[in-house]
């Protein structure tokens, strides 16, 4: 069995990888900027792979490190989990809830503060996964999925629907390949998201009027939209943005849409729980607060 990584050297790479930025991860960790540093370089030493690139004052993931980094996160969001479920005195005020990863990460945490401010009796976890979650058997007590809303014995709650539009990095517009009209991806790298979204590129290309088999292209896949978009902002190539994925990054200038062709998706997010605890008071509180945080955004239900 090969042993495994230093604690104190995980912990440093997902805080650090998380913002980005050595200082901040230190601060969260209450220990100094040089300790952070110094336990990512013993780390590397450890696995034989760099994680980060330094340039100038910018900090950014190899592609090893974006691979490495969901199976971390998910391992330290099991510890909390478990050590919660050991401690935990009072069900009443902990709300578990299962989502994708990417989600997570690109919509519901950046948000989430809100709800801890008017809840504060309310004591949030999110855990990720991309299985169905058992209720019977899970410690969880909803889950946001993403679906037709058809999950039999369970209440399932619209939340939002997504588009689907082609986004990239600005430097990607000032380079030396134009990308002026869709035609013009067919001299790009395209980014891709494995899994429920192989079909997303051949989508919207069809819808563009292009060649669906311009999607075969040799490319970049990635099992975690997530990646893909982050990907993006790199300027690694052109991804498939979906609207919960990319608004807050296009919003801030990291991301930019070069064409007005947006393709609206079939399927939406909903908000599943089980039929005998879908009234609780805690759930009722996150469940009337994420569709007032998506209200206006969701589009038709389908």
């Amino acid at each position: 069995m090969a042993r495994l990584p230093s604690l104190n050297g995980l912990r440093a790479f997902e805080a650090a990888a998380r913002h980005l930025s050595f200082t901040l991860a230190a601060a969260e960790l209450n220990v100094t900027q040089t300790a952070i540093s110094h336990q990512i370089k013993r780390l590397e030493q450890e696995l034989g792979v760099k994680l980060f690139v330094r340039q100038n004052r910018a900090l950014t993931l190899t592609p090893q490190a974006r691979d490495y980094l969901p199976g971390i996160r998910a391992a330290f969001n099991d510890l909390r989990l478990a050590t919660d479920r050991l401690l935990r005195k009072d069900n009443d005020r902990v709300l578990t809830v299962s989502t994708l990863s990417s989600l997570a990460a690109k919509w519901l945490l950046p948000r989430l503060s809100a709800f801890q401010e008017a809840h504060t009796g309310i004591d949030v976890r999110i855990t990720t996964s991309t299985a169905l979650v058992d209720f019977a058997k899970d410690d969880v007590d909803a889950a946001i999925r993403y679906g037709r809303g058809r999950w039999p014995g369970l209440r399932a709650d619209w939340l939002m629907a997504d588009q689907l539009f082609p986004v990239c990095s600005p430097a990607l517009l000032t380079g030396g390949r134009p990308l002026a009209c869709p035609q013009d991806l067919a001299e790009h790298t395209l980014l891709h998201t494995s899994g429920g979204y192989d079909d997303d590129w051949r989508l919207w290309l069809t819808a563009a009027g292009l060649p669906p088999d311009v999607s075969k292209l040799p490319g970049l896949t990635f099992d975690m939209t997530f990646m893909t978009v982050q990907a993006a902002i790199d300027g690694l190539g052109v991804a498939i943005g979906r609207t919960s994925y990319v608004e807050t990054d296009i919003a801030k200038g990291r991301l930019v849409v070069p064409f007005k062709i947006a393709l609206p998706d079939e399927w939406g997010f909903y908000l599943v729980s089980p039929l005998a605890s879908a009234d609780s008071p805690k759930l009722t509180a996150f469940r009337q607060w994420l569709i007032a945080t998506t209200s206006g955004k969701a589009g038709d239900k389908r």
